[in-house]
């Protein structure tokens, strides 16, 4: 506080300016909507592989033992 009683009215003024605008850039958006955001986010991710198809045995596995029952009971009923 004893460094801008020293200074200056100009450059007192100055330096506030300087320090309200370096204040100011620090809330400052690159997205001017939720949408742009939300596709660059989408589009880093992808690129990170984090929305790569995984390889899932599930469906087959549930497949088969669905034609098993199916089979089974066929057989059971003739």
């Amino acid at each position: 506080m004893e460094s801008i009683r020293r200074q200056t009215p100009q450059a007192a003024l100055m330096s506030l300016e300087a320090q309200a605008a370096s204040a100011r850039g620090g809330f400052a958006c690159l997205f001017s909507t939720a949408d742009e955001y939300e596709s660059a986010l989408i589009t880093e991710r992808r690129s990170q592989g984090r929305y790569g198809q995984r390889r899932s045995y599930w469906p087959f596995v549930l497949f088969v033992g669905c034609a098993f029952i199916v089979v089974g009971t066929v057989l059971l009923l003739a």
